[in-house]
This record gives structure tokens, sequence and C-alpha cells, in this order.
């Protein structure tokens, strides 16, 4: 079933990106085009139901900042979200990560009747990944970026739940935080957020400029009025002067500045042995991923010198078997390859297997900034101390 769902997955995208060129495909692109229209109309609606406080959003007595998108996936939402952490944490913060988990295993269909039956007012209890001491859950129940986040922040809480105000009470009087960050939070309006951070892809800003599902924009372009900090991600250290004026016209006042992802080293899926970027360089590799943008990835790996003899693409936040790992290894031994590369996102999602003929790593990155870090270091600097 998930196989198929990611293939049908993979088709809409290549309808809404104008790959498929079939009459069918072209009668599809008109009528996802009429629901963008009515999407994006109660979008809009949603918006002024809390702008004019007919719809109230919740408030919980501490900082909440959102990191969040435009659009659906790309943007190198999860190394910016733990530069923040980070950077909180290390200025005194108790700081908590609100995530909802994207593609995670659900619960068992008997916690969701009894949920059903008994109207739960606030659904299911938040799973907690990581207390901010030990890591309590693996990647299949809280989902893959949670859990990587919990993995890489010994020192943060991870908390995964749909309802993020219920979280939000737990990681306050549970757990003592007091600064929350809304993972993919932009577009969550039930808990108040002190500022909103806003990521744009320097490479594919807008996509088509359409709302789903004709489109990968979650909500008009000139909600981004709304953010007090863009970062531009996937910089190449032009400056981005176009990008930037497009967003000046929508908002004027949000901070701007610039990042990229930035590769740090290689590291051994199962032992954790870590290797420098130089190891690369010459090395043949068969490369594997399940993320929004796997072309990035390859280009990234040829950049640093492998060279790339094939790269198996799944659907994003695709869920290895053990099988298909097993065909991915004979196939790199059949291609004379010398190891086997992914992303480090798609790392929490392999499955364990004994066999150790051919090393299996991923590529660490990690957030380096091209501009604005002086202003971005004053900004941390406000919401700790204010």
């Amino acid at each position: 079933m998930s196989h198929r769902l990611e293939h049908l997955e993979s088709y809409f995208l290549d309808v809404i990106e104008g790959r498929e060129q079939t009459k069918t495909a072209g009668l599809l692109r008109f009528f996802l085009r009429q629901l963008s229209r009515i999407f994006a109309l109660i979008v809009q609606l949603r918006l002024r139901l809390y702008q004019w406080g007919i719809l109230r959003p919740h408030t919980l007595g501490c900082q909440v900042l959102s990191v969040g998108n435009l659009t659906v996936g790309g943007t190198g939402k999860t190394p910016v979200v733990e530069v923040f952490a980070r950077s909180l944490q290390e200025q005194g913060r108790k700081v908590a990560i609100l995530s909802r988990g994207y593609k995670r295993k659900k619960p068992p269909l008997s916690r969701r009747l009894k949920g059903w039956i008994t109207f739960e007012k606030y659904g299911p209890p938040p799973l907690v990944v990581s207390d901010g001491n030990r890591l309590l859950l693996d990647s299949t129940v809280s989902g893959d970026e949670p859990y990587m986040l919990a993995s890489n922040l010994p020192n943060v809480a991870v908390i995964v739940a749909k309802n993020r105000v219920n979280a939000g009470q737990y990681a306050i009087k549970k757990l003592g935080c007091d600064t929350l960050i809304l993972d993919d939070g932009f577009q969550y309006m039930r808990l108040r957020h002190r500022l909103d951070i806003v990521l744009v892809d320097r490479t594919n800003p807008f996509g088509n400029r359409r709302v789903l599902p004709s489109g990968l924009l979650r909500e008009p372009v000139r909600n981004i009025r709304r953010a007090g900090f863009i970062f531009i991600t996937k910089s190449n250290g032009d400056g981005a002067e176009a990008l930037k004026q497009q967003l000046r016209e929508h908002n004027p006042h949000a901070e701007i500045s610039e990042c990229r992802h930035c590769p740090r080293y290689v590291q051994h899926v199962y032992s954790g042995e870590r290797l420098p970027l130089e190891h690369l360089k010459g090395l043949r590799v068969v490369a594997t991923s399940a993320i929004a943008v796997p072309k990035g990835f390859e280009d990234e790996l040829e950049r640093l010198g492998a060279e790339v003899l094939h790269h198996q693409i799944y659907a994003d936040h695709h869920r290895y078997t053990q099988q298909e790992l097993i065909d991915l290894i004979n196939d790199a031994l059949h291609r004379d390859a010398d190891a086997i590369l992914t992303t480090e996102k798609d790392a929490v999602r392999l499955p364990f297997i004994e066999r150790r003929d051919l090393p299996l790593y991923f590529l660490r990155v990690e957030i380096e900034m091209l501009s604005g870090s002086e202003a971005f270091k004053d900004w941390i600097a406000r919401i700790c101390f204010q």
C-alpha cells in the first residue's frame, strides 16, 4: 500500500511540475487548478478568522518561536531548527521542539477508536521523543525528523503531537521548558507565536506560485508578510538580490539572512565512525535518498569528489525495508562500488542489518551563515535576555 501511495505521489508531482504531458495529465492539471482556487479561499478565510478574533490562538506564557515555510518540503528546515534550538539552549534556555511527526507510524486503530468514542478533547497524549536527557523513541514511532533532532540535540526536549497546544503544555508543566520551537509551524495558528521564521529555498523559492494541490505552496506568497525573520536557504553567496527584492515587496520589515547547507563529515550508519570529507575524493559510490530534492544530494557528492555510479531515488520520507537495503548492497557490489552514501534524514529510516561487506555512510550537513550572521546573533540574544 505504501509503495502505491508513493507512486501516486510521484505521479502527481510530475503532473504539477509539467513533466507529464499526456491528455489525461492536462485534464488533471485543469481540475487541480480549480481545487487550488478553493483551497486558497479556505486558507485566507482561516487567516482572517484569526485576525478578526473569531478564532483565538492559545497563549502558554512562554517564548514560542515558529520555524516553517510556504512550500511543501525541500527548504532544508531540519538543520535550521537544530541551529536555533542549540543556540537558544546554549544561551541558557530550556528548549522543547514541538513537531507533528510527519509520516510517523500511526497509533493502533483501537487507540484511535477509543479517542473517537470518548470524544477526547485534546487527542492522544504527546509522544516524548526526548525529555532533554534521554532518547526515548525510535524514528518509526516518532518520525524521522523529530528523531534526527533528538539525536543531535541531547539537551533539548523533542515532543510529537498533532495538537501542539497540548504538547506545549506538557513541555512546560512536565519538563520545565521555557522556550518552545514549533517545527513546521508557520501555518499552525492555534498556538500564539512570538515570532515566525520562514525558510525560502534559493533554488526554487515558490514553485509554480500556485497553492496546493496544483502547486507546492501551502498558502499564497503574499502571506510571507507575517514573517519576522526570513532565511534564504541553499544560497550560493551571490547575494540573491532578485529574490530579496521579491520578498521585500511582500514583507518590507523582516530581517533576511542567507545560509547554505554545508557538509561537515561522513558517518557510518551503524558503527558511528566519522570520516573527513576528503574520504569521498575518488570514492566510487552508490547513492540512495528519499528526500524532496534528491538532485541536490547527488550534486553535493560529486562536488566533494565522489564518483556516483547510481542514485536510487524513493519518494520523500520513504521507509526502507530490509529487502530494499539488501538489494541496494547487492547492486552496489555488482557495480564495484566502494560504499553506499545516503542523507542523514534517510539514515534514521534504514533498518538494521547484519551485513557489513560494504560500508554504508550518511553525509552530515550543518547550516553556515553567509549573510546576516551578526543580526542573527543579536536576534538570538534579544530572545534570550529580553
